[in-house]
């Protein structure tokens, strides 16, 4: 099984100002593609895993052989991290009532799930992400991963994701996280984020 990088829905230049075309482009053209170079040449090592897909791999993560496993969860989760970080953005936002609604039946507010999910963005220790999950009881949480670490192995459900590694923001916004986390909630998909947590 060789994986490919997911077609954008829009073009590069188009989540600016938010994100600009650079950082875009460097990020999807390069450490995107980086992650799902290393993916297919792992996977290709192994003709016992070639045909299990990586989400799979990643929540049963005893099926890789020790020799390649934690190059499977680093690479592995850099693509699939990526792609649902693409797929729940687009220019201007779009809403969704439905999520919406269950949002607020579970953090109480739209405005009370912005600031907590804000506050873990701006204090996350170095690389890695913060999610909006899904958990095996049908609950949402937000949580932080370091790295590449994907929620699939705590066997959780990613609906939404933000990554706060540099790459995603630094030509943009230098040092300066806080700017991009909080201009980042103007652009999420909130319909594909809705048909995400209906699976």
């Amino acid at each position: 099984m060789k994986y490919e990088l997911p077609i954008l829905t829009y073009e590069l230049h188009q989540l600016e100002p938010v994100i600009g075309e650079d950082t875009v482009s460097f990020h999807y053209t390069k450490h995107h593609q980086t992650y799902l170079n290393n993916l297919n040449d792992l996977i290709a090592q192994e003709s016992s895993i070639e045909n299990i897909d990586i989400e799979q791999l990643l929540r049963n993560p005893q099926l890789l052989p020790d020799s390649i496993r934690q190059g499977v969860i680093n690479n592995g989760g850099g693509y699939l991290n990526h792609n649902l970080y693409w797929d729940t953005i687009t220019p201007n936002g779009k809403e969704c009532k439905m999520i919406m609604e269950v949002i607020g039946e579970t953090f109480g507010s739209y405005e009370c799930f912005k600031e907590l999910f804000a506050q873990k963005a701006k204090t996350h220790f170095g690389s890695g992400w913060v999610w909006l999950v899904k958990n095996s009881s049908g609950k949402l949480e937000i949580i932080t991963t370091s790295n590449q670490d994907s929620p699939l192995t705590l066997g959780l459900n990613p609906l939404l994701t933000l990554d706060v590694w540099e790459h995603a923001y630094y030509l943009n916004y230098q040092n300066r996280r806080a700017d991009y986390v909080e201009n980042w909630f103007n652009i999420i998909n909130w319909e594909n984020v809705y048909q995400n947590y209906l699976k």
